[in-house]
């Protein structure tokens, strides 16, 4: 059986310093925005943790932070995520890699799936989508990570 710290490994395509170019589409839940920002992820406390730190603003709108710890449960076999931001809200989710390259989140709570996709060496994408009416899987962030 692995042990925390080799699961921990699967996040080093996401670790280190990124810029971060943030898209809404007009949704429910928002107008359509863009923002721009930055975020490290780095391991933590003898690697069993894998910390990200984020601060963006959108448009002409206040900065916001957020804090979010990784970690594996090796009892349910699959990693744990907790986000806390600046505004006070924070959120729960399951998550696995799907493969090497794609960490794919389902969030408690709600009906949001998200995933963070390498999309080359110094690349990574990160999509949050909700179902439609019909059943289907829609846009409603997408935030590109580009290594600084």
């Amino acid at each position: 059986m692995k042990q925390q710290e080799n699961m921990m490994e699967k996040f080093d395509f996401l670790l280190g310093d990124w810029n971060l170019e943030s898209r809404i589409p007009e949704s429910k839940h928002s107008k359509a925005a863009t923002g721009t920002g930055t975020g490290t992820l780095r391991r933590a406390l003898n690697d069993k943790y894998v910390y990200f730190d984020y601060s963006s603003s959108m448009g002409a709108g206040p900065e916001g932070q957020a804090h979010a710890v990784f970690a594996w449960d090796a009892k349910a076999k699959v990693f744990r995520f907790w986000w806390f931001e600046s505004s006070g809200s924070f959120m729960t989710a399951t998550c696995n890699f799907i493969n090497d390259e794609t960490l794919f989140l389902n969030w408690h709570d709600c009906l949001l799936i998200q995933t963070f996709q390498k999309a080359g060496p110094d690349k990574v994408v990160l999509k949050m989508e909700e179902p439609n009416s019909e059943g289907k899987y829609v846009l409603i962030l997408e935030v590109v990570f580009s290594r600084k």
